[in-house]
């Protein structure tokens, strides 16, 4: 850390937190890659599993704040992989409805497993009231995000 950064907490804030956020995404990254999905692909089969109701590529694509051209090119990778697949909406024939296949939800549990491997790893070190103010300071950034928006 530089001479201005340590005399700056706000400045010494976004530095650990860059920092800590780019060891889990290198984490993950890794560990996506050893299954053959990107990010991208990884957060639109999150979405599609954990999804209420099945999903139409519009409505992933506002999701992932993507255009639905994009959300269509990482559906059709995903389905290719035959970890998604397309169905015509029964309500309206026009529209295609995204579920996940039972290879899909398999791997959203691995997925989840690792997640979990690389969060002990980053995070198992806390005390429990650490990682409890640490999930309360967290939350509270984000939702002060999504309220922005």
């Amino acid at each position: 850390m530089d001479t201005h950064t340590a005399s700056d907490p706000l400045a010494q804030l976004t530095e650990l937190l860059a920092t800590a956020s780019w060891r889990l995404r290198r984490s993950g990254k890794q560990e996506l890659a050893a299954l053959g999905l990107t990010f991208g692909q990884a957060r639109a089969l999150r979405l599609v599993v954990h999804a209420p109701e099945p999903l139409r590529i519009g409505d992933l694509a506002a999701r992932l704040e993507i255009v639905p051209r994009s959300a269509t090119a990482t559906v059709d990778a995903l389905e290719s992989a035959g970890l998604v697949a397309r169905r015509t909406d029964p309500q309206d024939r026009r529209s295609v409805l995204l579920e996940a296949t039972g290879e899909g939800l398999a791997l959203i549990e691995r997925m989840d497993l690792q997640r979990r491997e690389s969060a002990t790893a980053m995070f198992g070190h806390l005390r429990d009231t650490e990682r409890e103010d640490l999930l309360r300071l967290l939350s509270k950034l984000c939702e002060q995000e999504a309220e922005a928006t």
